[in-house]
């Protein structure tokens, strides 16, 4: 089963080095640059599909150009992850497969859906990646939310058991 990795702001965060923002995650499972560049690699070399999410580079964005010092250098990164998505230039999924999630149907959906999980405190760009991954589960991919946060790791979707395939009598 392929795997689809979907990048959450607080790891882009760390990936790119936004001062005041190298860290992510609770004490018992700290995220730190070593530990998402390693991630990576081995994510990469397993043939793994990174995806961002359009608030994942929205919020990242808005870190960026908030932050104390080298905001160009951390948007030039992210303008490069972007470019990449957008060219579907592997490991990058392109951003173009997630254009369906912002149809007028599912923009309606999404404020239907999206009331009762603020009242849970998820946020707005929260529940919006939960409906990439959910996206990418309906699609038959295995579904990892790559996060720092718990809350939005708790939608990370189940992935359905694998059926192993009976080999052909000869």
């Amino acid at each position: 089963m392929k795997k689809v990795l979907i990048i959450d702001t607080s790891i882009l965060c760390v990936l790119l080095e936004i001062p005041n923002m190298n860290t992510c995650g609770p004490d018992n499972d700290r995220w730190n640059k070593q530990r998402v560049d390693e991630k990576i690699k081995t994510e990469a070399g397993n043939a793994t599909t990174f995806v961002l999410p359009l608030a994942t580079i929205i919020e990242t964005g808005n870190h960026i150009a908030q932050s104390a010092h080298s905001r160009k250098e951390r948007a030039e990164l992210l303008a490069n992850f972007m470019k990449k998505s957008a060219d579907n230039e592997t490991p990058w999924a392109a951003f173009s497969d997630q254009s369906i999630l912002w149809s007028p149907e599912q923009m309606k959906e999404l404020a239907d859906s999206w009331p009762p999980l603020a009242d849970q405190k998820l946020s707005l760009g929260d529940a919006t990646i939960k409906d990439v991954a959910e996206y990418y589960a309906r699609m038959s991919f295995k579904v990892e939310i790559l996060t720092g946060d718990n809350g939005l790791k708790a939608y990370e979707p189940i992935a359905p058991p694998e059926i192993p395939r009976r080999r052909s009598r000869q």
